[in-house]
């Protein structure tokens, strides 16, 4: 019989899929073809699957992703919770504005999530840190997860966060169960509790959460200058006033994002982390250049 239904859990190559029509989960294999067309289901995916009386199922094939992330791979994101801190890792906006961009590039909505702030004795620089992302439209919480759980109805949410930002001290207070879980499958496995092997959606809050291994350094996976514009909300709204319609907004004449920059309109430290992102991708260029000549 063939089912259609949602990818819940990854693990030691089966795949266990929760089916539409009664809520059944079933413990699948991948067939050979998706070897050969070099790809594979992963976590979210919506699958078509065959079950059988007495012995495992196979999918058989996969509707085409609206996003997807490679670390962990997870298919078919709603939104993801970017958890930074404010000390211990020290608070960074560069950092917070790749993730940024990376989820904006993938139409994934961000949560900010800012921790650790019972550490700090002034939060007058963060609650305008807050001002600003708010302006620009992003959803900022200052430590207030109750708020952040009404977020989590009808979506498939992941967290993610540099390691050491406090990530899993929040995703225990929202969903101990995650971690009672995640934990039962590594003492099992023998391994530690993030594997490619095992990477899971669970039903919590109304909604599917996942959690995400800790970054040590990030790629937004933007390689083009348009991209990266459209990845600035504020600055893709300015930039249909530019005269030149791939204006970099670096060195071009009658450009309108640099006055809307001087003027405040535009937060002085999201222009900057554009124009870093912006070399580090023309730097890239060059290299390849460079080594396609070789």
């Amino acid at each position: 019989m063939v089912k259609f239904g949602r990818i819940l859990k990854s693990l030691s190559g089966f795949y266990y899929i929760k089916d539409d029509s009664d809520n059944t989960v079933y413990q699948t294999r991948a067939r050979g073809n998706f070897r050969q067309k070099g790809t594979k289901p992963i976590v979210g995916d919506f699958a078509e699957f065959s079950t059988a009386e007495q012995s495992e199922g196979y999918v058989l094939a996969i509707k085409e992703r609206s996003n997807a992330l490679v670390r962990p791979p997870i298919a078919n994101i709603d939104q993801a919770v970017v958890v930074i801190s404010a000390i211990e890792p020290n608070f960074s906006l560069n950092l917070l504005d790749r993730f940024l961009v990376l989820l904006t590039n993938k139409s994934i909505k961000p949560l900010i999530y800012l921790s650790k702030l019972d550490l700090i004795d002034n939060l007058a620089y963060f609650e305008k840190v807050r001002d600003e992302y708010e302006e620009i439209g992003y959803s900022f919480f200052m430590n207030d997860w109750q708020k952040l759980v009404d977020e989590f109805p009808d979506k498939v949410t992941v967290f993610m966060g540099q390691t050491g930002v406090g990530k899993s001290t929040l995703l225990n207070k929202i969903a101990p169960e995650m971690a009672l879980a995640t934990q039962e499958i590594s003492d099992k496995l023998g391994r530690g509790r993030h594997t490619t092997r095992h990477v899971e959606l669970f039903d919590i809050h109304d909604g599917l959460i996942a959690d995400t291994p800790g970054f040590s350094s990030l790629d937004y996976e933007i390689d083009n200058q348009p991209d990266l514009n459209a990845a600035f909300p504020e600055l893709l709204r300015y930039s249909f006033g530019c005269k030149f319609r791939e204006c970099t907004h670096a060195h071009e004449p009658k450009c309108a994002v640099k006055p809307a920059v001087a003027s405040g309109e535009i937060a002085q430290s999201r222009y900057d982390n554009y124009l870093l992102f912006l070399s580090e991708i023309e730097g890239r260029r060059e290299t390849y250049k460079k080594v396609v000549k070789k």
